[in-house]
C-alpha cells in the first residue's frame, strides 16, 4: 500500500513538472512570436535576423533553435496564427440561417474588416496577397497557409452557389472579391484612398451589392 501510494505520489509529481515545463515553453514561444511580429512589421522578413528577433525577446539566438529553425518557421507560425484568427472572425460573422446574399454580405464584411482593424494582420497576409515566398517556407507550409485563406474565403462561395450560381462562376466572383479587398486594404492603409475622396467600406459594399445582384433571386 506504501509503495503504491509513494508511484502514484511520484506520478503526480512528474505530471506537474511536465505541465510546469509545457507552461514555461509556452510563454517563452509566445515572447518569440510577440518579438518577431514587431521585427517583421518594422524590418520586413528580409531584413529581420534570428539574431534581431532574440534580441527583442530577450534570448540568445541559439535559443530559438529550440522552438524554430528559421526566421521563415517563425513567419509561418505567425502567419499561420493570424489566419486562423481570420477564419475566427468571419465564421463568427456569419449566420448560417441567413438567406445566401446575407451571408455573402457579411464574410465579406468581415474579412475586410478583420485586416482594416488589425494592420499587423494585414502586414503579414501581404506574404499571401503579392504572392512572395519566403526562401525556406516549405511547399507543404506553404501550401497550408494558402488553404486557410481560401477557408476564410469559402463563406462567399458558398453563398454564391446556395443562390444558384454555377461552381466556376462563384468562383471567379470571389477571386474578383477577394482582389477588390485586397486593392482597397492597400488604398485604406497607405492613405491613397483619400486621393478619390472615397470610403472603402461604401466602395466594398457597392461591389457586393452587384455581385449579389448578378446571382439568381433567393429561393
Amino acid at each position: 500500500m506504501e509503495k503504491s501510494t509513494t508511484r502514484r505520489s511520484e506520478r503526480l509529481g512528474e505530471a506537474r513538472r511536465r505541465r510546469g515545463a509545457k507552461a514555461v515553453s509556452d510563454v517563452r514561444r509566445g515572447l518569440i512570436l510577440e518579438a518577431a511580429q514587431e521585427a517583421f512589421a518594422e524590418l520586413g522578413l528580409a531584413g529581420t535576423s534570428l539574431r534581431e528577433i532574440a534580441r527583442r525577446a530577450g534570448y540568445t539566438p541559439g535559443a530559438l533553435y529550440s522552438y524554430f529553425a528559421s526566421k521563415e518557421e517563425i513567419y509561418g507560425a505567425l502567419l499561420g496564427e493570424s489566419l486562423e484568427r481570420l477564419n475566427a472572425c468571419v465564421a463568427a460573422a456569419v449566420a448560417e440561417d441567413a438567406p445566401p446574399a446575407a451571408r455573402l454580405r457579411a464574410a465579406a464584411v468581415a474579412f475586410f474588416a478583420f485586416y482594416r482593424d488589425h494592420p499587423r494582420e494585414l502586414d503579414l497576409g501581404f506574404y499571401l496577397f503579392n504572392g512572395v515566398r519566403p526562401m525556406g517556407l516549405t511547399p507543404a507550409l506553404n501550401d497550408r497557409l494558402n488553404r486557410r485563406l481560401r477557408d476564410a474565403l469559402s463563406p462567399v462561395e458558398s453563398a454564391l452557389i446556395a443562390t444558384g450560381r454555377p461552381p466556376s462562376a462563384a468562383t471567379r466572383d470571389t477571386t474578383a472579391l477577394f482582389a477588390q479587398i485586397v486593392g482597397l486594404l492597400v488604398l485604406q492603409h497607405s492613405g491613397r484612398i483619400r486621393m478619390f475622396g472615397q470610403h472603402a467600406e461604401s466602395l466594398l459594399a457597392s461591389f457586393v451589392d452587384a455581385i449579389a445582384g448578378d446571382a439568381p433571386p433567393d429561393g
